[in-house]
């Protein structure tokens, strides 16, 4: 099985169009890959899936433990013969910046995966060399086997290669050229989506096959080849089946793959709703999961949807057990300013109005506390959560604490009850399954209330 993971040493050097290129240029070989994502990112993995037409999967060791991740890792790449691994960030960056914990590096060594690092030369050349030197000295094992030159002229890769091969004894196994295709557009919280970019396979078709034509496919296959797949059960799955609304669509899309598995192993039947487009909830929903997503940019076209808007908040407001992250709780608000400024009425379900902000907003990894049992929290117990948003809310509420696990800085947030989370903070069900577990018995519960039974 050829198992690898694309890393670099900052942001900005291009892993995820290498990564799809990758993808890509392994299919034209007759491989069949499955994709990875290190770090709580929504965006890279819809690229993988755009390449794959499957679910990418993220690893997360703040968000999870190694057990998980080893676990997530063997369940989506069973039955593949190729995995590839996005990393995050610059390769030895985690948790606060300062430490390697949930960094690129950390996820490597948790699974023992070699390194494949992506280089873009600006301006440097000797230099790349006392660089990569760095990188892998810098940790005991640092599992970089290899070189790949990023955005780099066939003559300036020609004479790098032999010079850096020498200096860090690591063979350079190729060279992406600068190409248009390779630059993908971006906005206030990375990379456009990818169903937003034009001809986006085209251009990765095209970026894949220069890749493929410049790569030293003799020498990367032995360097990336391991033991035959991970043999590692899936997770148990509930015979129980309970219908959950999940709103999916271009203003919600911030959903992990591997947190609607954990819905569907505790007993959901996920029933996919448009927010922007559908008129109201599934008739048979007890339950409703809100993700984030760009609901900011669409606000104009939900509130013209005033029937969904209407049959949430009654939804909500009669009891449904409903969970709501980041931008489904900005929907949930009173009403939300749009990117261009204009405010627009919203479900009303909270007190709070979204507003825009110029920077980022308690961005990061935190820790969340709960001081009182509710739908998903129990009194005492203390969650890994991530939040990346420009938005903010004048009511975040006050029922959870989050702090930051190494300054120690705290604050409260969110919406918490028997029947509700709303809140920016984006839950991991996936490491923690006895969320996914409780919101599902509310749902029976709810059910039962209503007097229906399983179908």
């Amino acid at each position: 099985m050829l198992e690898l993971m694309i890393s670099a040493p900052a942001s900005g050097s291009g892993k995820t169009i290498l990564t799809c290129a990758l993808l890509a240029a392994l299919k034209r070989r007759g491989y069949d890959p499955c994709a990875f994502k290190c770090g709580p990112d929504y965006i890279d993995p819809m690229f993988h899936r755009s390449v794959l037409g499957v679910e990418s999967c993220n690893l997360d060791l703040f968000l999870s433990d190694e057990t998980t991740v080893r676990r997530l890792y063997g369940f989506y790449s069973a039955w593949r013969n190729a995995a590839v691994v996005e990393g995050t960030m610059g390769f030895y960056d985690g948790l606060g910046g300062s430490t390697d914990r949930a960094s690129a590096w950390h996820v490597a060594d948790t699974l023992g995966l070699p390194v494949l690092l992506a280089v873009r030369p600006r301006g440097a050349s000797l230099t790349l060399a006392a660089q990569i030197k760095g990188l892998t000295a810098f940790r005991k094992s640092s599992h970089i086997a290899g070189i790949l030159l990023n955005d780099c002229s066939p003559t300036l890769a020609q004479s790098l290669s032999s010079m850096l091969e020498k200096e860090t004894g690591l063979p350079v196994l190729g060279y992406l050229p600068h190409m248009d295709e390779a630059v993908l557009e971006s906005r206030h919280l990375g990379l456009c989506t990818a169903g937003e970019i034009r001809n986006l396979v085209e251009r990765i078709d095209r970026t894949a096959f220069q890749l493929d034509e410049n790569m030293d496919w003799d020498r990367l296959f032995p360097l990336f080849e391991r033991r035959g797949g991970w043999e590692l059960p899936p997770s148990p799955v509930s015979r129980l089946r309970v219908p959950l609304a999940v709103a999916r669509d271009e203003a919600f899309c911030f959903t992990y793959a591997e947190t609607l598995e954990a819905l569907r192993a505790a007993g959901a039947e996920l029933l996919f709703f448009s927010p922007l487009r559908d008129t109201g909830l599934p008739s048979n929903a007890c339950g409703l999961y809100l993700p984030g997503g760009y609901p900011e940019l669409y606000a104009g076209k939900l509130a013209e949807n005033v029937s969904m808007r209407r049959a949430i908040r009654k939804a909500v407001e009669s009891g449904l057990p409903t969970v709501a992250e980041c931008g489904g709780f900005l929907y949930l608000g009173q009403s939300l300013e749009d990117a261009g400024g204009t405010i627009f009425p919203m479900a009303g379900v909270l007190p709070g109005k979204a507003i825009r902000k110029q920077k980022l907003v308690r961005f990061g990894y935190s820790e969340l506390s709960a001081s009182a049992d509710s739908l998903l929290f129990r009194q005492g117990e203390t969650l890994p959560v991530h939040e990346f948003h420009y938005w903010d809310s004048s009511e975040n509420g006050g029922d959870l604490t989050a702090k930051k696990p190494l300054t120690g800085r705290n604050w409260q947030c969110g919406f918490s009850s028997e029947r509700l989370y709303a809140g920016f903070p984006h839950l991991y069900f996936a490491g923690h399954p006895h969320l996914a577990e409780r919101f599902v018995q509310a749902a029976i519960l709810y059910r039962a209330e209503r007097g229906e039974h399983e179908a």
